[in-house]
């Protein structure tokens, strides 16, 4: 089973590949100063910090997250691969309150779009997160509120500060 040995190696890959890219800056636009003089841009400071999960029979199902902090603004991605399962993709839009990051993760998976509020906390270098759990009546999954931080994800990248 060669194949099946380079999926872990390729799932990791991208989920690094997919935090290397921010700046920790992002340009809000011009703005305009006694009606005709162009000011320059005003940089606002963001914070982006990127985490792996791996767990399951050999590490092999992965979930990798990147989060972007802007003030209370929480923007990202998340990705979560189990070994030979359908994937979910998709963006992550939340607040933060204190060391707690209350999102909405807008995902596809098998070619349906879905939503899953979930809860994270940072904690040091690493991110926690609320398991879910299944609603019997809807079906579906849902973050366990009642639950304790108990899903560890550990930063993937060195992050520059």
């Amino acid at each position: 089973m060669r194949i099946n040995s380079l999926i872990i190696p390729i799932v990791i890959a991208i989920a690094l590949a997919a935090c290397t890219s921010p700046e920790g800056k992002e340009n809000i636009g011009d703005t305009v100063i006694n009606g005709d003089t162009l000011a320059k841009p005003i940089e606002v400071e963001a914070t982006s910090m990127c985490f792996l999960r791996t767990e399951g029979k050999s590490n092999q199902d992965t979930t990798s997250i990147e989060l972007v902090i802007k003030d209370d603004k929480v923007t990202g991605q998340m990705y979560w691969h189990p070994f030979e399962k359908d994937s979910r993709k998709g963006a992550l839009n939340g607040t933060l309150r204190g060391d707690t990051v209350y999102a909405v993760w807008t995902f596809m998976q098998e070619g349906m779009q879905d939503t899953l509020g979930l809860q994270f906390l940072i904690k040091g270098d690493n991110l926690m997160q609320k398991p879910l759990k299944l609603n019997t009546t809807t079906g579906r999954q849902q973050t366990d509120n009642a639950a304790e931080f108990t899903l560890l994800h550990r930063p993937s990248v060195s992050l520059k500060k």
